[in-house]
């Protein structure tokens, strides 16, 4: 920020100087060669005065002395020159005088101005005097070294003032920054803090007002969380209890009150699981340890298999014997909302590969039907396919993947198949 603040004004600075110094550049070698050619003309006609109308009979001529590098010289009408000093032989100039005007030339690498010298009417000769154009070039570069060296200052004093001031505009740009990393690594106490720039200060007090209600919106989120987990363990826990103590009364109810019993067990399950992706980010904790592949397929096909059954389809499970581990209570709860959404939502058979690929289980799921929603929305939140449920599920069981470290994903449409991908371990 502040590097780019002083950019700006140095290029500023720059374009002023450019737009103005090169009409003065340009100003001073005009004015210079404007001044040295009125000081020849001056001295031209002081010459003039000094001479005598019957120079040419014969008198002498005496003209007055010529300044610093300056030449002054009488010429005739035939162009010769009869005094002081200058060609032999008359110029352009000295010509053009001739005719009864001032003349002013460049020639020969001097500047030239020559004045007719008149009497009763009439020219009699002409003064040429002449200085070398390189004694004015240099006036001009001299002029320029100091015009190059004023707008180096004026650039210099420009950046400092620019280092100076940019240093009030980016503090505030910086440490507004620093609180939004401090509020991406977790911090949602960060608060921007006032500085003197009131633009600023309005982009500081809306990020304060935005992590206001964002802190206030997840403290809501949190306690509904604990609230509802709550509520929900104690009737759960009294269930189990009530529903343990009928298991030695009726040996006729033992089946149903295990059925009843594992039910409730896979529901506080759902809870804990829910209860660590409420958590947000951080350490995994999983509310079963791992277990054999062999052994979750087998309850999950023992609790799924009925339920398929009734609505006279079936479920078939194609699993080679794979000796390796997987997080237990989350791997189930994704292939609980994989099968209800089959049988919710599915066709024909449901089919459930389980693929070896080293380090990592691949759980297939796959039915008969064919995915007609947007398979871009099938994963948000509150979005169903069906059209007509609340769209938790499939956006439940992605958050659970990735909590494992794996990833859940539709494979193809037709049939539609969704593949559960999660870390594995040997049970060695």
């Amino acid at each position: 920020m502040r590097q780019r603040v002083v950019r700006v004004a140095v290029a500023a600075v720059l374009v002023a100087l450019v737009l103005l110094a090169t009409p003065l550049a340009l100003a001073i070698r005009y004015s210079l060669y404007a001044d040295q050619r009125d000081t020849l003309e001056r001295a031209a006609l002081a010459a003039a005065v000094h001479v005598n109308p019957d120079y040419s009979a014969g008198d002498p001529v005496e003209l007055p002395a010529p300044g610093p590098d300056e030449r002054l010289g009488l010429y005739a009408l035939d162009l010769r020159r009869n005094a002081g000093t200058g060609p032999a032989k008359g110029d352009a100039a000295v010509r053009r005088a001739r005719g009864g005007v001032i003349s002013r030339a460049s020639s020969g690498g001097e500047l030239v101005a020559a004045v007719p010298v008149s009497h009763n009417e009439r020219v009699i000769g002409v003064v040429r005097a002449s200085s070398p154009s390189s004694e004015v070039r240099g006036r001009v570069l001299l002029g320029w070294t100091a015009l190059l060296g004023a707008g180096l200052l004026a650039l210099a004093v420009a950046v400092l003032v620019a280092r100076r001031q940019a240093r009030p505009l980016a503090a505030p740009l910086e440490d507004l920054s620093r609180h939004c990393q401090a509020v991406t690594d977790g911090d949602l106490t960060a608060r921007a803090a006032p500085s003197s720039i009131s633009e600023i200060d309005q982009v500081s007090q809306t990020h304060n007002q935005m992590l206001h209600t964002l802190s206030e919106l997840l403290r809501h989120e949190r306690d509904f969380t604990a609230n509802a987990s709550h509520q929900l363990r104690t009737p759960l826990t009294g269930l189990q209890l009530t529903l343990e103590s009928g298991l030695g009364r009726d040996a006729e109810l033992r089946p149903v009150l295990e059925e009843a019993l594992a039910s409730t067990r896979r529901l506080h399950l759902t809870i804990e699981e829910v209860l660590r992706l409420a958590a947000g980010p951080g350490p995994a904790h999983r509310a079963e340890p791992d277990r054999p592949v062999d052994r979750l397929l087998r309850e999950t096909e023992h609790r799924w298999h009925g339920l398929f059954a009734q609505d006279g389809r079936r479920l078939v499970f194609d699993t080679a014997p794979v000796d390796v581990l997987v997080p237990g209570g989350s791997v189930t709860e994704i292939l609980d909302v994989l099968l209800d959404n089959a049988l919710r939502h599915g066709h024909g058979r449901v089919h459930l590969v389980v693929r070896d690929l080293d380090d990592a289980l691949a759980f297939d799921v796959a039915d008969e039907g064919t995915l007609t929603a947007d398979p871009v929305r099938l994963f948000a939140r509150g979005h169903s396919g069906a059209g007509n449920g609340a769209g938790i599920g499939l956006a439940l069981a992605a958050d659970l993947a990735l909590s494992l470290g794996g990833r859940l994903g539709l494979a193809n449409s037709d049939p539609t198949t969704f593949t559960l991908l999660v870390p594995a371990h040997t049970a060695s």
